[in-house]
């Protein structure tokens, strides 16, 4: 089984709304492979902050587990953010 994390940039160009929030949620929990996920909150800055590059654009994140790489990227053709002409970035996580 392949984990993915899902960072959600903050950069929809209008507004999302409860409802497509809800309808997505609703999507990703029935394809089985929605694990969890969360809004970001305040951060701090441990270490090198001059060289650091910002994720202040990065506002939540999704946890999936999935086989299907591809239903993935179809599933998050829906996510409210992209619908919204933002962006949304599904990385995979390495196992140790």
């Amino acid at each position: 089984m392949n984990e993915y994390i899902l960072l959600i940039q903050g950069n929809e160009k209008t507004a999302t709304t409860v409802e497509e929030w809800d309808c997505f949620f609703t999507l990703a929990r029935a394809s089985g492979a929605f694990r969890d996920g969360s809004e970001i909150g305040q951060r701090e800055m441990i270490g090198d902050k001059q060289t650091a590059l910002a994720s202040d654009h990065i506002v939540g994140y999704m946890r999936f587990d999935s086989d299907d790489k591809q239903m993935l990227l179809e599933l998050l053709q829906k996510h409210p953010v992209v619908l919204h002409g933002g962006s949304v970035e599904l990385c995979e996580l390495l196992k140790s």
